[in-house]
C-alpha cells in the first residue's frame, strides 16, 4: 500500500544509489542501438550547483532519459574543468590561512597541493548533480587535466604550432594585476561606476598660447601617451593635423594624428592615444605605426622603465625629478599625484563627474588593466572559416535560430586568441627555450632536446615556458578528447559527432565556437548537430539573480524543500524557446502540488483495485469513457514527443500537466468513481484496466523530467522492478476505431459540466444548493448523452435533474450555450437575483476603474521608458487580467440581465 504522502528525500537517495549500482546510465558501445550523445558543459571543479547548472543539467537529463526510453544507446559524458584561475585562487587562499604562499612553496609543491585539493574537495559539484537526478555515465567521468586529455592538449598545440596557427606575439590583453595573469573576456565583468573626466591641455609645439584639450578617465596613463587623435573632418582641428604637442609632465613631443576613432561629439573631440593601456588606442597605434610605451607594471604600479630616457626638463611643463617620484605608485596613488601636479602647473582645465563602465576581474574583483605583453596566440581567424561554413551550410543548427547571427557576428570579427596564462595550475605550454631564446615546441622535453640538438649541433640546456594554457583551450577539445582522441577509439567512432549541445548564450563564443573550430580542424566534422541555447534563470520578477541583490536561489534548498522532481518539472515548464526562465520558490511549490496530485491519483487507483495487467489490450475497450481517455493519452504522447523533438521543454511539461491533471485526474477518475463501485463487474474490470494502462503511460511520459516519483509508482503498481522505469520504452499512441465518437461524447459532457460550474460560481449559488438544468434547442443525441451521464452531471455539477426544456424559459434563469444547446439554469429561490445583479454591477464598475488606471499608467511615456522592463511587463500582465475579469463580469450580468 502506498504511503499517504510521497517522501522525496528517501526516494531520491534510494533510487539514485540503485541506478548507479545497476549502471543504468551507462552507454553500450557494443550495442546495435543507434547512439545519442550529449556532452556535459564541464562545470568548474571548484564549483557548487547553482540555478544555471540546474537549468542546463535538467534539460540535458530530460533529453537523455527520453532518448534512452526511445531505444537509443545514450552517452551523457560527465566531467569537470580544471578552472585555472578559480582553482588556483581557492588553494592560494588556503595557503594564506597557513601564512604561506605559492611562491614560498615553489611550482612543483604548489601543483601537488592543488592536485591534493582536487582529490579531497573537487568532487562537490558531481555529488550535487546526483542530487538533481542527472543520469550521467559516471564511470566515464573525465577531467580536463587527466592524463588522456593532457595528451590531447599537447597534440593539438604541437600540431597547430607546426601548421603556423599558434605563435607568439606582443599585444594587449586583459590583465589581472592581483593574479598577475592575462585572463579571457569571459572572466571580465564590466561595472558601471561613478568616475570623473579630467580635461587636460596639451600645448601645441610652435604655436604660442595654443593647446588641445583632451578629456580622459585615466590621467595615470598619460605618461605613456604617444599621440593625440582628432577626427579628420573635425574643422576645429584640421589645421593642427601633422603638428605635435608637448606631453605635460614629461615634455615629450607627440604627433597630432587624424583617425576615425576620435568622435567629435564626445568630450572635446580630441583623445589621447596610449596604445599600451587601451584596446582602441592599440589599434590606432598600429594604424599610425606609433610606439607603444608601457607605464604600468604587472601589479598596475607606475613604472618608468620605458620612458625614463625621455624625461627632460621643460620650463613650466616637465620636471624629471617629479616624474621619478611617481615610480612604484599604484594606479590610484599615481592618479591623485599626477592630477595635483597638472593643476599646480595650470594644465588641468576642469573636472567633471562621469559614469562609465570599468572592467573588473569576475573572480577576485580586481580592476582589469589592458596590458601590452608577449603571449602565445592562436590564429582564430583561420580556424573560424570552416566553423562559419558549418553553420551556414546547416551542418549545425542553433535553436533558437537567431543565435546564429550572434555566432556569425563574433566569428566574422574574430581576433587572435590569447591562449597563455601566467598561472601555475593548468596545462603547461609545451615549449622550451634555448640559451638564445630560440623556441622548441614538442610533446615532451625529450622531443624538445632532439630539436635543440639538431638546431645547435650540440646539447644545450633548455627552459620550459612558465605559462599555462587558457582553460578554454582544453575545454574546446571536450567533444573528442573525452572519447579517447588522438587515439582512434571505438567510442570516438561511435559517439562523435554528438547530437545536441545544451548551453547558455554567454559562452557561444568562448566555448561553443571553439569546439566547432577544433572539431572541424582535427576531426573534419562538426562536434554536434544542434545547439540549444537556453535563457538565463532570473527571479520571478525577471531580475538577474545575484548575491548583491539577495535574490539568488540555491537549487539544493529547493530540492530539500520540495523534491528534485518538483524543481526539475518547474524548470522544464518555464523553459520556452528564446526566453529567460523566471523562477521563484512559489512556482516550485506550486509544481510540487502536481507531484502530490500524481501521488494522490495513484493512491486512489490503488484503493479501487487498479493494478498492472500484462494482457490488457486497449483496442478491445468498449466504453466511451475508456476509449476517450485512451485516445486523449495517445494525443498527449504525440504532443509530448513532438515537443521534445523540437526542444520545446515548456510544451512537453505543460502537455503532461494538462493531460494528467485536467484529463486523467479531474475527469476520468471522477467519471470512473461510480464505475469502480458498480455492480457491473465487466464494466468495472474494463475501467480498472484502462486506468492501469493510462497510469502506465503517464509514468513513462513523465519519467524524463520526474524520474523519482514516477519510478516509485512504477514499481508499486507492478509495472516493473524497482529502478526499471528508466529503461522502459517510450509510450506509443494507439489508434482506436471510432474514437471520434467517444471523444465527441465525453468532451461534450465535460463542456456541459464545466459551463454549469462556471455559471453557478459567477452567480454565487451555494455549493449545497442543487438546481435543475433544462436543455433548450438540444439535438436528440445531446439529450440522450445527458441522460446516459445523468449521475456524473448531477454529482459533479450539483444538478438535481436534467431534461429537455418544454415551454418558455422560467423567469430568473441564467443561460449559457454549449455547442447547439442553450443551458437554462433556474435561479429563482436559489439566490437573490436583484442583489446579485447589484453585486455584479459594482464589481464591473470597480474592474473598469482599475483598467482605466492601468491604461493611464501604460500610456505615460515617461513610465514606460524609465521604469524597469520587468515592472512594465508586470503592468501589462495586470491589464490583461483586468480586461479578462471585465469580460467575465459582463458575461455574468448578461446571463441574468
Amino acid at each position: 500500500m502506498l504511503n499517504k504522502t510521497f517522501e522525496p528525500a528517501e526516494t531520491e537517495k534510494r533510487l539514485y544509489t540503485l541506478w548507479e549500482s545497476q549502471r543504468a546510465f551507462s552507454a553500450q558501445p557494443a550495442s546495435t542501438k543507434k547512439p545519442f550523445t550529449i556532452m556535459i558543459p564541464p562545470p568548474n571543479v571548484t564549483g557548487t550547483l547553482h540555478m544555471g547548472h540546474a537549468l542546463t543539467m535538467t534539460l540535458q537529463d530530460t533529453l537523455v532519459r527520453w532518448k534512452r526510453m526511445q531505444g537509443f544507446d545514450t552517452l551523457w559524458q560527465p566531467g569537470t574543468d580544471h578552472a585555472g584561475i578559480a582553482t588556483q585562487m581557492v588553494v592560494e587562499r588556503a595557503l594564506a590561512a597557513e601564512n604561506t604562499t605559492r611562491k614560498e612553496l615553489g611550482r612543483e609543491a604548489f601543483t601537488q597541493r592543488v592536485w591534493q585539493w582536487k582529490e579531497e574537495s573537487g568532487g562537490g559539484i558531481t555529488r550535487q548533480l546526483r542530487r538533481l537526478g542527472a543520469s550521467l555515465d559516471w564511470p566515464r567521468e573525465r577531467f580536463t587535466m587527466d592524463e588522456g586529455l593532457s595528451r590531447a592538449v599537447k597534440e593539438v598545440f604541437v600540431t597547430l604550432y607546426q601548421e603556423g596557427l599558434i605563435y607568439r606575439d606582443r599585444r594587449l590583453v586583459n590583465w589581472d594585476p592581483v593574479f598577475r595573469s592575462a585572463i579571457s573576456d569571459l572572466e571580465v565583468e564590466s561595472k558601471d561606476v561613478a568616475g570623473k573626466l579630467w580635461y587636460i591641455r596639451y600645448p601645441v609645439e610652435g604655436l604660442t598660447d595654443t593647446s588641445i584639450t583632451v578629456a580622459t578617465t585615466r590621467p595615470e596613463t598619460m605618461l605613456g601617451d604617444v599621440a593625440v587623435a582628432v577626427h579628420p573632418e573635425d574643422e576645429r582641428y584640421t589645421g593642427l593635423i601633422g603638428r605635435s604637442v608637448r606631453l605635460p609632465l614629461t615634455g615629450r613631443l607627440i604627433p597630432i594624428v587624424a583617425d576615425l576613432h576620435s568622435d567629435p561629439e564626445k568630450g572635446t573631440g580630441a583623445v589621447k592615444i596610449t596604445p599600451a593601456h587601451d584596446f582602441n588606442d592599440f589599434e590606432v597605434g598600429r594604424r599610425h605605426n606609433l610606439p607603444m610605451l608601457s607605464v604600468l607594471d604587472e601589479e598596475a604600479r607606475i613604472t618608468l622603465d620605458e620612458i625614463e630616457n625621455e624625461l627632460e626638463p621643460v620650463s613650466g611643463l616637465a620636471d624629471p625629478h617629479f616624474v621619478k617620484t611617481l615610480n612604484g605608485l599604484s594606479r590610484e596613488e599615481g592618479r591623485k599625484t599626477i592630477v595635483a601636479e597638472l593643476e599646480a602647473l595650470g594644465w588641468l582645465e576642469k573636472i567633471e563627474p562621469h559614469r562609465h563602465q570599468v572592467p573588473h576581474a569576475e573572480r577576485g574583483g580586481a580592476v582589469i588593466e589592458p596590458r601590452l605583453t608577449t603571449q602565445w596566440y592562436c590564429d582564430a581567424g583561420k580556424l573560424a572559416g570552416p566553423a562559419i561554413e558549418a553553420v551556414t551550410s546547416g551542418k549545425i543548427t542553433f535553436i533558437p535560430k537567431q543565435w546564429e547571427n550572434t555566432f556569425f557576428a563574433w566569428m566574422r570579427d574574430i581576433q587572435p586568441w590569447c591562449i597563455s596564462r601566467q598561472l601555475w595550475w593548468g596545462h603547461r605550454i609545451p615549449a622550451w627555450y634555448g640559451p638564445d631564446g630560440h623556441v622548441f615546441v614538442a610533446h615532451d622535453e625529450a622531443g624538445a632536446n632532439t630539436q635543440a640538438l639538431a638546431h645547435y649541433g650540440k646539447a644545450e640546456p633548455l627552459t620550459q615556458d612558465e605559462d599555462v594554457l587558457d582553460t578554454w583551450f582544453s575545454s574546446g577539445l571536450w567533444p573528442f578528447s573525452t572519447l579517447g582522441w588522438p587515439d582512434k577509439t571505438p567510442e570516438l567512432a561511435r559517439y562523435y559527432p554528438t547530437d545536441v549541445l545544451v548551453t547558455g548564450f554567454d559562452i557561444i563564443f568562448f566555448w561553443v565556437a571553439r569546439m566547432i573550430m577544433m572539431g572541424q580542424h582535427f576531426m573534419k566534422d562538426v562536434p554536434f548537430r544542434h545547439v540549444f541555447i537556453h535563457g538565463l534563470v532570473r527571479d520571478e520578477r525577471g531580475q538577474k539573480m545575484s548575491k548583491s541583490k539577495g535574490n539568488g536561489i540555491d537549487p539544493l534548498d529547493l530540492i530539500d524543500d520540495f523534491g528534485a522532481d518538483a524543481m526539475r518539472f518547474t524548470i522544464c515548464a518555464l523553459t520556452g524557446i528564446g526566453r529567460d526562465v523566471k523562477l521563484g520558490r512559489k512556482k516550485v511549490e506550486d509544481y510540487r502540488a502536481f507531484v502530490t496530485k500524481i501521488w494522490n491519483a495513484a493512491r486512489f487507483c490503488e484503493m479501487n483495485g487498479v493494478k498492472a495487467q500484462a494482457d490488457f489490450d486497449p483496442t478491445t475497450v468498449k466504453s466511451p469513457l475508456g476509449r476517450w481517455i485512451i485516445t486523449e493519452a495517445s494525443i498527449a504522447i504525440q504532443d509530448a514527443t513532438r515537443a521534445l523533438e523540437v526542444y520545446r521543454f515548456d510544451e512537453y511539461a505543460l502537455t503532461c500537466y494538462r493531460f494528467v491533471w485536467n484529463r486523467f485526474c479531474d475527469w476520468f477518475l471522477e467519471f470512473a468513481k461510480p464505475v469502480f463501485a458498480s455492480a457491473d463487474a465487466a464494466e468495472a474490470a474494463e475501467i480498472r484496466g484502462v486506468a492501469a494502462y493510462v497510469l502506465n503511460i503517464i509514468l513513462r511520459l513523465l519519467q524524463p523530467v520526474m524520474p523519482f516519483v514516477t519510478d516509485d509508482l512504477w514499481h508499486a503498481f507492478g509495472f516493473g522492478a524497482e529502478g526499471s522505469l528508466i529503461s522502459a520504452s517510450w509510450p506509443e499512441p494507439v489508434a482506436l476505431t471510432g474514437a471520434e465518437s467517444a471523444l465527441a461524447e465525453c468532451d461534450q459532457i465535460i463542456r456541459l459540466i464545466s459551463e454549469i460550474r462556471t455559471v453557478r460560481s459567477e452567480m454565487n449559488v451555494p455549493p449545497s444548493q442543487k438546481a435543475p438544468i433544462f436543455l433548450k434547442d438540444a439535438k436528440p443525441e445531446t439529450i440522450a448523452r445527458a441522460e446516459r451521464w445523468k449521475e456524473a452531471i448531477g454529482r459533479m455539477a450539483r444538478v438535481s435533474d436534467i431534461a429537455a426544456l418544454e415551454g418558455d424559459v422560467p423567469r430568473g434563469s441564467a443561460q449559457a450555450v454549449v455547442d447547439e444547446t442553450t443551458l437554462v439554469i433556474p435561479l429563482e429561490g436559489l439566490i437573490d437575483i436583484t442583489a446579485e445583479q447589484d453585486r455584479l454591477k459594482k464589481e464591473l464598475a470597480k474592474a473598469e476603474d482599475e483598467i482605466q488606471k492601468t491604461e493611464k499608467k501604460l500610456g505615460n511615456e515617461n513610465f514606460v521608458t524609465r521604469a524597469k522592463p520587468e515592472i512594465v511587463e508586470e503592468m501589462r500582465e495586470r491589464l490583461e487580467n483586468q480586461q479578462g475579469e471585465k469580460v467575465r463580469l459582463q458575461a455574468a450580468l448578461a446571463r441574468i440581465g
